[in-house]
C-alpha cells in the first residue's frame, strides 16, 4: 500500500494512507470507504513495533494490507471502536480474527459489535500501545458509549482521536435535544475545557483540526443545536 509522509489530514477513498511520525509512535489515516467514507487509524510504537487500530471501520483487505504482509510488519495488538455505530466495525470481526488482536469499548456501545469485547474501558481509563498509552475520554451524546482517545507525546503535542463525537465545523449527530446538551457538555468541559490549543483531532470522518481552530466557534455550536 502506498503511503505518504507528508502529513495533512486529507485522506481520499482508495488512494494512499497518510503517516505521522512522531518520537515514539508513528500515527497513519487511511479512509476505508464505505457509505460515510470512514477513517481508520494505526498507531505503532516505534520502540517495539506493536500497532493499535482505532475503527476497523470497512475493508478488511485495505487494513490487512496497512499492516502489511512482511515478516517485520507491525503486530497488531488492540483494535479500539470509538463507538457502537455499523460503518465504524464492519471489518471488525475480520481484523480481529486475522490478527488475534484484543478488542476494546466502551460497556454502553459494546453489545451491537459484531464479536465480544474482550476489554470494557471508562471514562479515564488507559490502553497500551507498546512503550506509549492513550487515556480514554467518555463523551456521551452521539451514542451512549462514544470515547475520545488522547495521547500527549512527551516531546510535542497532544494528539486526540474523536470518533464521531467532534468534527472540524460542530459535534456529532444527535437525535434529542438532551443528547446534544449531554455531547456539548462533554467536548466543551472534557476536552476544550481540558486540552490545550494546539491539540490536533482526528475525526472518524472527513479531515482532521486542532482545537484552536475551531475553540472560538464553540458557543456557536452550542446555540445553534448542532
Amino acid at each position: 500500500m502506498e503511503v505518504i509522509e507528508n502529513y495533512t489530514g486529507h485522506v481520499e477513498p482508495g488512494g494512499p494512507a497518510a503517516r505521522r511520525t512522531l518520537a515514539h509512535l508513528t500515527i497513519t489515516k487511511l479512509s476505508v470507504g464505505g457509505e460515510w467514507n470512514n477513517n481508520a487509524y494505526l498507531l505503532v510504537c516505534r520502540a517495539t513495533g506493536d500497532a493499535l487500530l482505532i475503527d476497523a471501520a470497512n475493508d478488511s483487505e485495505r487494513l490487512m494490507d496497512l499492516l502489511g504482509h512482511d515478516a517485520d510488519r507491525p503486530r497488531l495488538r488492540t483494535i479500539v471502536t470509538t463507538h457502537q455505530h455499523p460503518d465504524h466495525w464492519q471489518a471488525l470481526g475480520a481484523v480481529a480474527g486475522a490478527t488475534g488482536a484484543q478488542t476494546v469499548v466502551h460497556p454502553l456501545d459494546a453489545e451491537p459489535l459484531p464479536v465480544p469485547a474482550d476489554f470494557l474501558v471508562e471514562h479515564g481509563d488507559t490502553v497500551q500501545i507498546g512503550d506509549s498509552e492513550l487515556e480514554v475520554i467518555h463523551l456521551r451524546g452521539h451514542t451512549p458509549g462514544s470515547i475520545a482517545l488522547l495521547y500527549r507525546d512527551p516531546e510535542g503535542t497532544a494528539h486526540l482521536f474523536t470518533g464521531d463525537s467532534l468534527f472540524p465545523g460542530g459535534v456529532g449527530k444527535t437525535t434529542t435535544p438532551e443528547n446534544f446538551q449531554s455531547l456539548i457538555g462533554d467536548v466543551s468541559e472534557r476536552l476544550f475545557d481540558y486540552l490545550p490549543d494546539e491539540t490536533w483531532f482526528y475525526p472518524g470522518h472527513g479531515d482532521d483540526s486542532t482545537l484552536g481552530a475551531e475553540r472560538a466557534s464553540v458557543p456557536e455550536w452550542r446555540e445553534r443545536g448542532w
